[in-house]
């Protein structure tokens, strides 16, 4: 038996819940939760705002356990090995997005928390090839975060072939947002945080930003006109898309990874300077691995706040108030 807490209905409140996992598949590995992150995505598939949730649901998808158990085809993972899993769970892989390397975007895969119970709980089940190794010298009671929103961020990085010469922009400074900053800052990028809070300038700044600007202000927005080969829009509230559209180089990207319900923007501004806009979802197996091994080198690290399992709901409450700085961390104490 499976202990966990789950959601019965729509809402934040959450209670003790017992399942049992089943038989374990020949290529699945079983695994003993030690810590796990809360991500903005619990809070949405816990008020069901993307229509997804089944209830009884259990969250939570940032997730750092010893493997306890290990089906028959897995030969890469063993028994007490420490691991994390993130978003997804399952892939096909063969259909043509895993055979190109993009087992994120596979049509016929399975995510952690979506028809099937996730983190918040004492044991968890995935593929073996969506619970990936951690390295020695990672810190493992923080690291969870970076198997949602550390590969949300990441990934955009690897995506758009960004270099040391390039000049990039994180736009919100929050839990997807600080780690964007840490990234950007140890590839070597000139990056510039926007915040509609100017009080996070100096934190800002210590977390890797060379500049800040005000997004509330049109004169600062104005001076950063044509300057960003990257801008990563990791905030899920509604901004004035046209004023950042107008901070991209020519030829540079826009790419949302927040959450945003969605965006009207004028077509003109990427006809005339060959701009675009796009977005991703966590990241593949290999970008994942990229990810840690460059966290390895560079000693990065998500900035966290701990909480006992057994103080979920207020945990849940801190996160949904705004008051997380910036991510949120569960030790298993079932």
């Amino acid at each position: 038996m499976v202990k966990a807490y789950v959601a019965k209905k729509p809402g934040l409140r959450l209670e003790s819940f017992q399942y049992e996992l089943g038989p374990l598949k020949p290529d699945e590995v079983d695994i003993d939760v030690e810590y796990c992150g809360i991500c903005r995505s619990d809070l949405h598939m816990l008020k069901n705002d993307w229509k997804m949730t089944k209830y009884p649901f259990v969250p939570g998808h940032e997730i750092i356990g010893k493997v306890s158990k290990v089906g028959s085809m897995v030969t890469h993972l063993k028994k007490g090995q420490r691991v994390g899993v993130g978003w997804r769970s399952r892939s096909c892989q063969t259909c043509l997005q895993c055979l190109s390397g993009y087992h994120n975007r596979c049509p016929n895969g399975e995510d952690v928390i979506v028809e099937r119970h996730g983190g918040f709980a004492n044991k968890v089940r995935c593929q073996g090839l969506w619970a990936f190794p951690l390295p020695d010298n990672l810190d493992y009671k923080s690291a969870g975060p970076l198997f949602c929103g550390g590969i949300t961020v990441f990934n955009p990085i690897i995506q758009n072939n960004i270099n040391s010469t390039n000049h990039v922009a994180v736009v919100g400074i929050g839990g997807l947002g600080h780690l964007a900053l840490l990234f950007l800052r140890a590839w070597g990028c000139d990056i510039t945080a926007f915040s509609t809070n100017p009080e996070k300038e100096d934190e800002a700044k210590k977390l890797g930003a060379n500049h800040f600007v005000n997004s509330n202000s049109i004169k600062d927005m104005k001076a950063f006109t044509n300057a960003f080969d990257l801008i990563i829009v990791t905030t899920n509230a509604d901004i004035d898309w046209d004023s950042y559209i107008s901070t991209l180089a020519p030829g540079g990207k826009m790419h949302i990874v927040g959450a945003v319900d969605q965006m009207k923007a004028t077509v003109f501004p990427f006809i005339s300077q060959e701009r675009s806009i796009g977005g991703s979802p966590t990241g593949g197996p290999a970008v994942i691995l990229k990810m840690l091994e460059f966290c390895q080198r560079h000693r990065i690290k998500p900035i966290t706040e701990e909480f006992p399992l057994s103080k979920i709901n207020e945990a849940l409450n801190h996160l949904e108030k705004g008051k997380a700085r910036y991510r949120i961390v569960l030790k298993n104490d079932l």
